[in-house]
């Protein structure tokens, strides 16, 4: 860590107040300015505004923050990061009960890229809470219109209802400061293979694709209902099977790419994907959405499932795919069509990716110079 180029940087200008900005809001933090050591913060201060506690014992004090743990050793330059002893550039100062500690800790060390929740901006003096970024697919669109849906109002399809959907989950995850970024926010026809892969890059945690199922005319075909959600994986049932030839049909309209060796990239990304994290993350997720749409889809859960989604396929990030109902069904097609079923629907599916991305914080490691997730 450069922290001889941060002091210097710190005391050639150094900055009267720290801004913290959480989902919470914007606290400002005056700082302690001493000679020689350059800005330090109140470790109180600073645990109050990360939503923290500090604990003292004897001359160690320890700040709690999420998943971090660190100690400090008053009149010392000396934290300890999880399992390792770090050095500051400058010694803590016990005042009474509380401990003033370098700004430094808090640009170098709590905002570190191994802890993932902090980012520091120096430009504006600012400790930025890392906002989650998920992408919505809105499934099919433009000459793709999905499944006619037998049961939809008239000249409605598949991709009006994923669509109008898609865009309500996207208020409720920036309701909660999500970055959520669209495949499309309006009708218009993106590559299948292109979606995850140009949409949900690596800062990306979770690609979440919407849609609608449905039957061919059979006995009793028009009685099936439920929502089901699928990560990526081999079918293990006939009906997964079935889902995954249903949705994949809609290869035939996208645009071939110039120079894009599609055989040899798939087979790349599918191995990417297979690793065990993401796959389990996959899984995690489409769970907590079965759980969640369970609330409001009186259907029936039908279950998390595997199968070979072309849309998945090409995910190199955490990714499921959800069919909230049957467009064959009257009872399902009347939820995913009305104004206030699919806010219901939109509701139930974000709670679930806010779930699955605090679970997925609290399984991140935070071992200092460990990988990042």
């Amino acid at each position: 860590m450069m922290y001889a180029m941060l002091v210097t940087a710190l005391l050639a200008s150094p900055p009267a107040r720290l801004q913290v900005s959480t989902s919470s809001g914007v606290t400002s933090i005056a700082l302690l300015q001493v000679h020689g050591d350059g800005p330090l913060i109140s470790l109180n201060a600073l645990a109050r505004s990360l939503g923290g506690n500090v604990d003292r014992t004897d001359a160690w004090f320890t700040l709690q923050v999420g998943a971090g743990r660190f100690r400090f050793l008053a009149g010392t330059p000396l934290v300890q990061d999880g399992p390792v002893l770090v050095g500051m550039p400058a010694a803590s100062h016990a005042r009474g009960d509380s401990l003033f500690v370098p700004l430094a800790f808090v640009a170098e060390i709590l905002a570190a890229p191994t802890h993932q929740g902090w980012t520091y901006l120096p430009a504006t003096g600012t400790l930025e809470e890392r906002r989650h970024h998920v992408t919505i697919d809105p499934g099919h669109g433009g000459s793709d219109g999905g499944n006619p849906g037998k049961f939809f109002p008239r000249g409605m399809t598949e991709k009006d209802v994923t669509l109008k959907v898609g865009l309500l989950v996207k208020a409720e995850l920036e309701r909660k400061r999500v970055v959520v970024t669209m495949t499309r926010s309006r009708d218009t026809l993106i590559n299948l293979e292109q979606r995850a892969p140009r949409y949900c890059q690596r800062t990306c945690d979770l690609f979440v694709s919407i849609h609608v199922n449905s039957l061919d005319p059979r006995p009793g075909y028009t009685n099936v209902r439920g929502f089901e959600t699928y990560f990526l994986s081999e079918a293990r049932t006939e009906d997964a099977v079935r889902v995954a030839r249903m949705e994949n049909e809609s290869l035939r309209f996208d645009t071939p790419t110039v120079g894009n060796d599609t055989g040899n990239k798939l087979d790349f990304m599918f191995k990417d994907l297979q690793t065990a994290e993401f796959l389990r993350q996959s899984q995690q997720a489409a769970a907590m959405i079965q759980s969640q749409l369970f609330e409001v889809q009186d259907g029936g859960s039908r279950g998390v499932k595997q199968t070979g989604f072309a849309v998945l396929r090409t995910a190199t990030r955490p990714a499921v795919l959800i069919e909230m109902g049957y467009a064959t069904n009257r009872e399902d097609a009347a939820l995913m069509t009305s104004t206030d079923g699919q806010r219901k629907l939109a509701g139930s599916i974000a709670r679930a990716i806010l779930a699955a991305l605090n679970q997925f914080d609290r399984e991140t490691t935070v071992t200092p110079g460990g990988p990042g997730r």
